[in-house]
């Protein structure tokens, strides 16, 4: 028996070693070979420039290039904003140091701002005209690239607290104190939020009585939910806020109103009635003094009534030049407008330094050959890696034309303007946060074990940029609002029999798009059948949510809740009217554009930005705007984009006009950065 087994074994042991031996090396090659070691070579030495990376840049910035690079400069000339990481090559980096306590890293973020305040960065924000607001967008994004914390610590003294006192205020409150907020002896945060409403202003609970035979308003926080929360500057710095309470005039709720008040003396003592918490350690933002108020019979002066819409007389008499409740109540909001186009366009900027460290890393960083002793290949030759990147390209550079026509609509606003720049600041807003968020990600992943580091930039935006998904408006909610003023522009339209205008609606008096049966790569490519899959997408869902609210109603349901129950279409809308938008603003870009060579990178990004909408988008099959067959040559067209567009990768993230100062070590010579050399040895 035990021969018999061993027997068997010897056959299959020869059987296997007849079957290796066919696969063996000759015997000249079976010896390892041994590589040199990886030498990091600089894309720019081997990418190609195809188009003038000077005239993309001013696309894709939109204005004020010149001022940009003064911002950059003047922060890369001050050891305030210097990195204490390594400089490969000589190179010097301006990188917050995450890894300090917070409060160290809140005293460098107010440090930072007093510099560029002596720099002349805050000149005419408070005091100029609308000639400056361009300007300021800049300059907000520029401060935004180095740390997302200062830009929000400024855009809490100048865009919530400043432009409270500016557009809801009048001639006492500018003279009181707009230039003195100018040159930071004035520092103002600003108190809606509460822990108990955040979205829905209309519900604080923080209450103000008028007394008139003192002829002052006594705040009161009459439950714990009703303390303020999340106030940025008030847990350090801030020594005036605006506060947000129900107005109660003679036993009547009057609605939610703004008053400025004092919160600190000059020494930074917390002043009397007044209690003041940290908000404590946040997975980003920490250079952010976020804190926590209660006010107990805080008496505060009748003048300090933001007065522009309403006011209360001595004698205790309400007047306001608005009537109409809710009219009133926009009219409160209007400071936020400018943090939310803020917002968009630096949720754009985050993800363009994202894009420039994944794509230059993915440039120079090699993985695996394709044939036995060939060379590694670069991670951005893969197709795979292409795929995961490229459409993230183009689809921030279509919402940084978006963030342009943002920008320049908010500064030519007109009364008549505000609903339409409120809808579009809405939807960009929670389009291109949730943008960043994904792009950020997949950066991370892109740029493998490197993108855990602190010092490269992209992990860490994680969790300095998420905030932006919630702040100003939750996202959700947002959508929503678009949703429903895009209804009640159907709705009127429909009861009237007016065609539609504005909002970007009027295709809705043409009638509705046919799309090509047979789909083929130069019909997907077209400005046409772009436009139209959009349009027709928004078309269809503007009139599924009305029917969908309207059988509800039907049944029963209440108008409001309907809509709620509504919320599937009611968020593909939002979110089809965004886009559409969006593609329309790249259009123009592209149709403007007078360079053949930008021209044609232009019409590249804006086919890979469509079809990967319509690809990613499942309604364009859930309801049968696309057929599975043309699904396909959508996807096909997709993966033969991101070929085209692979040569010009580089240019076009260096078109977004970071310095390089402004990007991390991944970015440039990764070797040398992570060599013994380079280590700190403390």
């Amino acid at each position: 028996m035990a021969s018999s087994e061993a027997d068997r074994i010897r056959r299959r042991t020869s059987v296997i070693a007849q079957h290796l031996s066919r696969w063996a090396a000759p015997a000249a090659t079976r010896t390892l070979n041994v590589s040199a070691c990886l030498q990091y070579s600089p894309p720019e030495s081997s990418e190609k420039v195809g188009f003038d990376v000077g005239e993309m840049r001013r696309v894709m910035d939109g204005h004020d290039v010149e001022a940009r690079d003064w911002a950059y400069r003047i922060m890369e000339e001050s050891p305030l904003f210097w990195s204490p990481s390594r400089r490969p090559e000589g190179r010097g980096f301006i990188i917050p140091d995450y890894n300090q306590p917070m409060e160290h890293q809140r005293e460098m973020t107010m440090r930072r701002i007093m510099y560029l305040k002596e720099r002349g960065m805050y000149d005419g924000w408070l005091t100029g005209g609308r000639e400056t607001e361009m300007r300021k967008f800049a300059m907000f994004e520029s401060a935004g690239l180095f740390d997302h914390g200062l830009s929000v610590k400024m855009g809490v003294h100048f865009s919530l607290w400043g432009l409270a006192i500016r557009y809801l205020g009048t001639k006492y409150h500018h003279d009181k104190w707009l230039k003195d907020s100018e040159n930071l002896s004035v520092k103002g945060c600003f108190a809606m939020t509460e822990l108990g409403h955040g979205s829905n202003v209309r519900g604080i609970e923080t209450i103000a009585t008028y007394d008139s035979s003192a002829g002052e308003f006594i705040i009161n926080t009459p439950c714990e939910s009703a303390q303020k929360y999340w106030i940025g500057g008030a847990g350090i710095h801030a020594n005036h806020t605006i506060i947000f309470a129900q107005l109660h005039i003679q036993g009547k709720n009057q609605g939610v109103h703004a008053f400025a008040a004092r919160i600190r003396d000059d020494d930074g003592n917390v002043c009397p009635n007044i209690r003041i918490a940290d908000c404590g350690h946040k997975i980003g933002l920490n250079g952010v003094d976020n804190g926590r108020i209660w006010f107990d019979n805080l008496r505060v002066p009748r003048q300090n009534l933001l007065n522009s819409v309403c006011d209360v007389l001595p004698d205790g008499q309400y007047v306001s030049v608005i009537e109409d409740p809710d009219q009133r109540f926009a009219a409160f909001l209007a400071p936020l407008t400018f943090g939310r186009v803020s917002i968009i366009a630096s949720a754009v900027y985050s993800s363009k330094v994202a894009l420039s460290i994944a794509i230059r890393y993915s440039l120079t960083r090699r993985a695996f050959s394709i044939e036995p002793n060939g060379p590694e290949v670069p991670l951005l030759d893969y197709p795979t890696h292409q795929r995961r990147l490229l459409p993230l390209v183009a689809k921030t550079c279509a919402m940084s034309c978006a963030a342009t026509f943002i920008k320049r609509m908010y500064v030519k606003r007109t009364p008549e303007m505000n609903k339409a720049i409120h809808i579009y600041s809405s939807a960009f807003k929670a389009s291109m946060t949730w943008h960043n968020m994904r792009t950020l990600q997949e950066c991370r992943e892109a740029c493998g074990g490197q993108g855990l580091k602190t010092e490269n930039r992209v992990g860490v935006h994680k969790g300095e940029f998420d905030v932006q998904s919630t702040f100003e408006g939750d996202n959700n909610i947002l959508m929503q609002q678009v949703s429903k003023a895009l209804l009640a522009e159907y709705i009127t339209a429909q009861r009237r029999r007016k065609p539609f205008k504005g909002l970007g609606l009027e295709h809705m008096n043409d009638p509705s798009p046919v799309i090509p049966a047979n789909l083929t790569s130069s019909v997907v490519r077209s400005i046409q059948f772009q436009m139209d899959m959009l349009r027709l997408r928004e078309r269809d869902l503007l009139g599924r949510l009305a029917k969908e609210i309207s059988d509800h109603q039907a049944r029963g349901e209440r108008k409001e809740y309907a809509f709620i129950l509504s919320y599937q279409v009611s968020e593909e809308l939002g979110r089809a009217f965004s886009d559409l938008a969006v593609l329309q603003t790249l259009v123009e870009a592209e149709m403007a554009a007078t360079n053949g060579p930008v021209k044609e990178v232009l019409g590249l990004l804006r086919t890979t930005y469509a079809l990967i909408i319509i690809e990613e988008d499942a309604s364009f099959l859930r309801y049968g705007f696309l057929t599975p067959g043309g699904a396909t040559v959508v996807r096909k067209e997709v993966g033969a984009l991101c070929g085209e567009l692979r040569p010009h990768a580089l240019s076009i993230v260096t078109s977004f006009g970071i310095p390089p100062s402004l990007l991390s070590p991944l970015a440039f010579d990764w070797v040398e950065a992570n060599s013994w050399p380079a280590v700190d040895i403390p």
